[in-house]
């Protein structure tokens, strides 16, 4: 049995768009750029004949993966807003500087949008914590000391 990925309910719901998108918009118009291409004549110096067969593989690709994560996802609702789980958003300090982050499964990892995954250092560290713990993180960098402000959701 293989094993199940984790996702919030948002994360899941964004997974099933962009399959939807891949399949009625991006497929689609690479497979007629492809016929495009493939109508111009010899197809060993066409550039555009090979571009074209890229995009198509891409989009076959990130279908088949796409569809394979559904496949195995968990959809974690927040239980609790008195312990940190994924799906959950937290406020902490941050050596003085307030942060907030939102705690994702691995493949909604957004750290440009602070959402961190469960599987990362922070993520760990955070995962079953309360308001008010003070954590320590070893990262690359060094440590990093947290103090968990508010946990929302």
């Amino acid at each position: 049995m293989k094993k199940t990925i984790t996702f919030t309910k948002e994360g899941y719901e964004n997974l099933k768009k962009e399959l939807l998108d891949l399949q009625t918009n991006l497929r689609p118009k690479a497979v007629e750029r492809l016929a495009r291409a493939r109508a111009q004549g010899d197809l060993r110096e066409n550039s555009e004949y090979s571009a074209a067969k890229e995009d198509l593989s891409f989009a076959e690709g990130r279908i088949r993966e796409i569809d394979e994560l559904l496949k195995r996802a968990e959809i974690v609702e927040t239980v609790s807003s008195n312990i940190v789980s994924i799906g959950a958003e937290v406020l902490v300090d941050r050596n003085g500087k307030e942060e907030k982050y939102q705690i994702v499964g691995e493949f909604e990892a957004d750290p440009s949008q602070r959402k961190l995954s469960a599987t990362s250092p922070i993520g760990k560290a955070l995962i079953g914590k309360k308001t008010g713990d003070l954590i320590a993180i070893e990262v690359p960098a060094g440590t990093i000391n947290y103090k968990i402000l508010k946990i929302i959701k």
